[in-house]
């Protein structure tokens, strides 16, 4: 596909703030750029802090989605999880309250500054709210070495995982982890490992993981991301990047097409916003799969500060210079 030129982009492009409930993931608004191609809105937000070579690849996700038809559906909405924060146990309840119908909830745990002993009162809350038929997984974000990693899970088995989510950081660990654990029966999942490798497939190679957490805009788009999926030859879980209602969509579009779809995906994650360009929150526990389109009122109401739109506007020109030179 060609990249369409720079005033294309610009010539639609939208930078919002999008505030959050909680904390996550180190910030308290989401920024987002948006543009509208002839297939619909598309979004472009790498965080702040990726490099221009790594953001280029979202720009990928977005023009794709905005210029490109998308894979036929196999399926007209999508299971999805809560998310909790790395909160104090007493806000579990609350934060649990704004994904009504979802049966699994994934917690956030390794937060820095905080304990194992933190992460269990957390798990623990969220079990006893969740209910034995609940399923609740873990993610460390790549926070712990292997042994760090083994004894977490040990403290953390009674509380019936379904799986933890990126425990160690590198192929090579996630792979001895895997190895250490695979007698209590709880799955290693691979995120990072995936999205952020320069090789999405190493992990599958090695053995490292029983299922990939993939996402849209980091893997340069669906159609990319199927590829990979079916080169792995391994289960998927669908998540996204904190994304707005339109990346959202683009996340629901990649699941909606997957042959087969045994887990709830972290497409919920608009529950985290106080507000949002379009809403995208799970009603039953079920995102659907049409696509987004942003509201106009919203768009206005959701407006950057002007020296944040001007960095994401030169970003956008930064990185799609990097997609010409590809």
């Amino acid at each position: 596909m060609t990249t369409p030129d720079l005033s294309d982009l610009l010539a639609t492009a939208r930078v919002v703030a999008l505030p959050l409930h909680t904390r996550f993931r180190g910030v308290e608004t989401r920024e987002a750029l948006l543009f509208e191609g002839p297939e619909g809105w598309a979004e472009f937000s790498p965080f702040v802090e990726y490099e221009d070579a790594e953001a280029a690849t979202w720009l990928a996700a977005a023009i794709d989605f905005g210029w490109r038809p998308q894979p036929t559906p196999l399926r007209d909405g999508i299971r999805v999880n809560a998310t909790v924060p790395a909160v104090d146990v007493a806000r579990v309840p609350g934060v649990l309250a704004r994904f009504a119908g979802c049966r699994t909830a994934k917690v956030k745990v390794a937060e820095p500054g905080q304990t194992l002993a933190d992460d269990m009162a957390r798990v623990r809350a969220v079990r006893d709210a969740m209910g034995p038929e609940g399923r609740v997984r873990v993610d460390a974000n790549g926070a712990w070495n292997v042994d760090e990693a083994e004894h977490a899970v040990h403290a953390l088995v009674e509380f019936d995982l379904e799986y933890v989510e990126q425990p160690c950081a590198t192929v090579t660990e996630l792979a001895e982890l895997r190895t250490r654990v695979k007698y209590l029966g709880i799955p290693v999942a691979a995120d990072e490992s995936v999205r952020k490798s320069s090789d999405p497939l190493a992990v599958a190679r090695a053995g490292a993981a029983d299922l990939l957490v993939v996402k849209a805009q980091p893997l340069g788009g669906v159609t990319h991301a199927l590829q990979i999926i079916a080169a792995a030859g391994l289960p998927a879980v669908v998540s996204s990047a904190l994304d707005t209602a339109i990346g959202l969509s683009q996340g629901a579009a990649l699941a909606a097409a997957l042959p087969e779809l045994d887990f709830d995906c972290g497409l919920g994650t608009a529950s985290l916003f106080l507000d949002d360009v379009a809403d995208r929150r799970p009603r039953d526990g079920i995102l659907p799969a049409e696509r987004a389109t942003p509201e106009a009122a919203a768009l206005d109401r959701l407006a950057a500060p002007e020296d944040r739109r001007d960095w994401w506007l030169a970003r956008l020109e930064r990185c799609h210079r990097v997609l010409a030179e590809r």
